[in-house]
Parts: structure tokens; sequence; C-alpha cells
């Protein structure tokens, strides 16, 4: 795939920034105000949960950080298990009577897909979702389940083309998992609820997969406390946000190898890469190795069911991250926890202390 398909315009008004968002000095780009940050999180309140944070404080936090306070932001909790949730109510809230007509198109591993599908039941709206045929069979059928008509392409790549193309042909709206202001300002009432639950934290590590998370999340943090760092962590093997801070530009991967599925992004758009280079101080990288023990050091000291990607910000701070966060007040963002019962047994067997 060329960049040029990267950053093709999506034809949906909403890849617009909003009247009141501000522009960075440093990018002369437009992103999330804190204000606007503040009125979408007010707007979802009812129709999203407000998560849980959990101090970790035994097993591997001991052992591993013991000087380190860490948090937990349990996003894994949200309605349908992920927070993509809050993007995709955003995103469709946002819709015209014609829009919602003609209906909405999602690409996606999973996560994303089934959020999109459970707001297009609620809001009564036709929806396609695209999937990889590597997607869980029980993200599929959940989906399904809410109506959704599901088309499964041979990779991720395959899948945001026959997305476009669904746009392009059917007029429907693309709900983009990772791309557009109104994504950003969705996820990031996520950054918002931390700041107001533990103050004064040093650090926040967020996993990445095509940035829309983090960006949304790191817009939110930054405005209200600029001393707070942000690391956003990704797999070796998906790693297209990383590159895209190393050249300054958005880059597409030819090829995508990692056992966390839901940050299988094939490549970077701008919006989600400039907020995220406006707001973002660096971008690690984790090996599946790191994930796996991170997800037995989740279930075992904290008893959370969590899918690779919600175990990618632990495998950060216990790996590339645990020098510079010694000693601080660290928050990891734990972002879902759709995962079938058997690949996560098989996940935690990869790491031989969870045995």
């Amino acid at each position: 795939m060329s960049h040029a398909l990267a950053d093709r315009p999506q034809h949906d008004h909403r890849d617009q920034a909003p009247a009141s968002s501000h522009t960075s000095p440093n990018t002369d780009f437009p992103y999330p105000s804190l204000m606007d940050i503040r009125i979408c999180t007010s707007n979802l309140a009812n129709q999203v949960l407000r998560t849980p944070v959990w101090q970790w404080q035994t097993g591997a936090v001991e052992t591993l950080s013991p000087a380190t306070q860490v948090w937990l932001k349990l996003e894994l909790f949200q309605k349908t298990g992920t927070f993509k949730l809050r993007g995709a109510l955003n995103c469709v809230n946002a819709l015209s009577n014609d829009e919602r007509l003609r209906g909405i198109v999602a690409v996606s591993a999973g996560n994303h897909a089934m959020a999109v599908a459970y707001t297009a039941k609620l809001s009564g709206i036709s929806c396609k979702v695209v999937m990889p045929r590597f997607a869980s069979p029980a993200r599929i059928n959940a989906c399904r389940e809410n109506g959704s008509e599901v088309l499964l392409a041979d990779n991720m790549h395959q899948a945001f083309e026959w997305g476009q193309r669904i746009v392009e042909n059917e007029l429907r709206t693309m709900v983009h998992p990772y791309n557009g202001p109104l994504t950003a300002l969705g996820t990031a009432g996520i950054g918002l609820e931390l700041m107001e639950q533990i103050p004064d934290l040093d650090a926040v590590v967020i996993p990445i997969g095509g940035g829309g998370l983090c960006a949304g999340i790191a817009s939110a943090i930054k405005q209200i406390a600029p001393h707070c760092a942000v690391y956003g962590v990704e797999p070796f093997g998906a790693d297209a946000m990383y590159r895209s801070f190393q050249s300054g530009q958005t880059e597409t991967l030819q090829h995508i190898d990692t056992v966390a599925d839901s940050l299988c992004a094939p490549y970077t758009m701008d919006y989600s890469f400039r907020v995220c280079q406006r707001f973002v101080d660096d971008i690690v990288r984790v090996s599946d190795q790191e994930i796996c023990a991170s997800m037995a050091h989740l279930y075992r000291d904290m008893k959370l069911v969590a899918e690779p990607a919600a175990a990618v910000a632990t495998a950060g701070l216990f790996g590339p991250l645990r020098a510079r966060l010694d000693g601080k007040r660290v928050a990891l963002i734990i972002c879902g926890s759709n995962v079938d019962p058997g690949r996560f047994t098989e996940l935690l067997l990869r790491n031989s202390d969870a045995s």
C-alpha cells in the first residue's frame, strides 16, 4: 500500500477540525482544545462509563519497579470491553439525518468494529464492518449479533481498501478507527477522567495502534498538566507511529506481525499522527514476549483478563521505560479485554512465569 492511500481523504466532513480547536505553535496544526474535550466528555457522560482506577502494589511492581507508584486506568471495563466506544459514539452522534439514512462503515480487527456495531444498533443505523479473517470469532459474532453486516478481508491493508470503496460506492460515512478530530475528542475523555482521579501524575503510558487513543488522551493530559510526560508504546511488529516519529511523516507498514491484533494499523494518518507529534514525549517498542509476560503479570497480580493490546503499556513500563519511570507516579492505560478464553490461555502459556 502506498502513502497516497494512507493519506487519501475519507470524504467525511468530520475529518475537519472543530471550529474552537487551537493551533499548535510547534506544528501549526489544529488539535482538540480543553474546552472541546470537556464539552464532548459531558455529552457522552450518559452513554459511556466513567471507568475506575486501581493502584498496582503487589507482584511484578514490587519486584521490577519497587520505587514506582503505578495506577491502572481500567478502560477494559468500558461498555463493549474497550475504549473504542467513546470515539464511535462521538462520531455517530455528529451524523446528519442524511448520513444516518445512508449508513456507516467501519474497518477494524475487532474492538472498533464491535463499538461501531453497538453504536449503530443503539442509533438504528445501517452498518457494515470490514474485518480481517484472522479477527477473533467472538468479535465477529458480536458485530453480527448487534445487526451489522460483517465483510472479511485477507488482511488489514485490504480491509481498509475495501472500506474506502464502500464509502465511495455507497456513500456511507466512514467511522474511522483512529483518525479525525471527533475520534480524538472521544478518547480524550479518558485523559480528562484520569487527571481528575489521580492528581499529580508524572507520566502516563498509552498503547498505540493508529494513534487515536494516544492522540486524545495526550491532548487532554498535556493541556491540564504540561509537566506530565506522555509515552506511547507499540509492538515491534506493528510500529507505524514509531516510524512516523522517526521520519517526521506518515508511514505505511509493508508487513504486520504481532500478537496484539488490536494494534495492527497498517499506516498512520495525518490528524492522529500530528496530534501525537504535538503532545507525546516519546514512543517506544516492545516485543510479543514482553506483551505476553505483561498479560501474565496483570492476570496474576491484578486479576485482569487483558487482551494483548491492553498489556502493551505494562510491557513498556517494565521494559524500555523502566529506568525513565523509576520512582515516578505513573498511570498505565489498560485499554481492552476482548480476547477468546482459548487465545488468552495460549498467550499466557508463552510466558514461563504464568505456569
